[in-house]
């Protein structure tokens, strides 16, 4: 027998004092679908292209496998992995080291099969297996490391059942999710769970945008497709958060709309095209917006232009911060790289930046992002050792300072492309610039937006911000390698 709480007195006394407030009202929750009674005739549906990978590594002179183990080969490595970066990607090597176990999925009845990179990667002998047993062999249409992707080709002799992209941006938390793959390399197995958040930041990648879900997603399940419940792909599953390397309800896919493009440009070219803009950026906090008098924190503060860059001349400013771009707003500085990374190549937009507490349009251009990656890891290798002299300091900011000589560039190592500026070469550690993180060998170009071209400068300005009674001052750092940022100083 059940009681009915609202016969008890102090119920009544609740349901009348609402009756004579006359003003309060409750309305149901909508309710956009119920939890099926069954998940049987979706996997039922999708299994067919649902595919285990087999991936290893063959020496070709000596016709043997390459004994390496992978990140997250075994627990306790898993673990020191978890320690470290607080995620796991979840392939998996067979007893002897030698072959990775993963998932996939075909998208296209002739034979392509999208997967992981990381499930993939190293390895020259990569196999596909299906659900009734067949095996095939597969040769790699293109790979993007920057967001986990292979896609593989394989040869079969009749069409092979096939799954299609969904829209990720319409799954909503709390929406059912079905996840298949090749868990422990057990085969085939199905797991059901909901979206637990949209949006996750995991730190494995520049354009990390992962949907998190509780269905049960362990080693081996790397790959495999995260359906909804119309049978669409809306996310692949690509890494858990474990200290043991199981499920404990929290895995990660990247999500369908930022997979796809990358996939189409895979099997178009082989390679992926990405929009570059050419500026670095930082995101804004608190204090930055204070010191920009931007109101509240928003927007990619620009700290520094690639002088080779598409952007070089079309009008940019270290200090400009970007609200939006190609009519899209740009909220945080982890917006804009995704942004930009999907917008052709070539293709000129407008982009709205606040300078001086104005907006202002500049149109650029775009260039391709892999293309500068290629020369920046070229001029990185050249770069060059320096003798390491000793140099003239002086003390201002809690930092010991020095003209950007020869001698300091020597020592520090910092390129020539820090043309100008004030050396870093030595830094108090209980003072505001240790808690900003600068440190011997960053550059002060500039300084409230006044650059800085000797110690004397950066005396000067100081205690002029002093006089004036201002609390923080404005720094762009750069460091060795030219990589610049804002930094709200604090003057006390």
């Amino acid at each position: 027998m059940t009681a009915d709480l609202t016969k008890t007195p102090a119920a009544g006394r609740l349901l009348a004092a609402f009756a004579f407030a006359g003003a309060l009202s409750f309305a149901a929750p909508a309710v956009a679908g119920h939890a099926p009674d069954s998940f049987a005739d979706l996997a039922a549906a999708v299994t067919p292209a649902v595919v285990n990978i087999s991936a290893t590594q063959v020496d070709e002179e000596k016709g043997a496998d390459a004994r390496k183990l992978p990140p997250g080969a075994s627990p306790d490595q898993m673990f020191d992995e978890f320690m470290k970066r607080h995620r796991h990607r979840h392939g998996e090597r067979d007893g002897r080291g030698s072959t990775s176990l993963g998932s996939g999925f075909v998208i296209d009845p002739s034979g392509i099969v999208v997967t992981n990179n990381h499930v993939i990667e190293g390895d020259n002998d990569i196999e596909v297996i299906f659900t009734d047993g067949t095996k095939l062999k597969a040769k790699v249409v293109g790979v993007d490391a920057k967001v986990d992707l292979a896609v593989l080709r394989v040869k079969p002799s009749k069409p092979l059942a096939a799954v299609k992209f969904g829209d990720s941006e319409k799954i909503r938390v709390g929406d059912w999710v079905l996840a298949v793959g090749n868990p422990f390399a057990l085969g085939g197995s199905v797991t059901a769970g909901i979206i637990s958040a949209k949006g996750r930041n995991i730190d494995s990648g520049p354009y990390d945008n992962f949907l998190q879900t509780d269905a049960a997603i362990n080693k081996g399940n790397s790959g495999g497709p995260l359906f909804d419940m119309a049978g669409e792909v809306v996310g692949i599953n690509t890494a858990i958060l474990s200290p043991s390397g199981g499920s404990i309800g929290i895995g990660f896919a990247t999500p369908s709309n930022t997979a796809k493009p990358a996939i189409e440009q895979l099997i178009a070219f082989g390679e992926t095209r990405r929009g570059w803009l050419g500026v670095r950026i930082q995101n804004v906090d608190d204090a930055i917006a204070d010191s920009l008098g931007l109101g509240k924190a928003r927007g990619a503060l620009i700290d520094g232009i690639d002088e080779n860059g598409p952007s070089a001349h079309a009008g940019f400013k270290p200090g400009d911060v970007i609200v939006s771009f190609d009519g899209k707003a740009v909220d945080d500085a982890r917006e804009l790289p995704k942004i930009v990374a999907l917008t052709p190549v070539g293709k000129q937009v407008d982009v709205v930046v606040i300078r001086d507490g104005r907006e202002l349009t500049r149109k650029v251009a775009l260039g391709r992002l892999e293309e500068h990656d290629a020369k920046a890891e070229q001029a990185k290798k050249e770069q060059a050792e320096k003798p390491a002299p000793q140099e003239q300091k002086t003390h201002a900011l809690g930092m010991d300072i020095a003209a950007l000589s020869d001698a300091v560039r020597g020592k520090f190592q910092i390129r020539d492309g820090v043309q100008t500026g004030v050396a870093v070469v030595g830094v108090d550690g209980d003072s505001p610039a240790a808690d900003q993180h600068i440190s011997p060998g960053d550059v002060i170009l500039e300084i409230n937006r006044r650059p800085m071209k000797a110690p004397r400068d950066v005396v000067a300005e100081a205690g002029a911000l002093k006089a004036e009674g201002r609390k923080t001052a404005l720094l762009l750092i750069a460091n060795a390698q030219g990589q610049a940022r804002f930094v709200a100083l604090a003057l006390n």
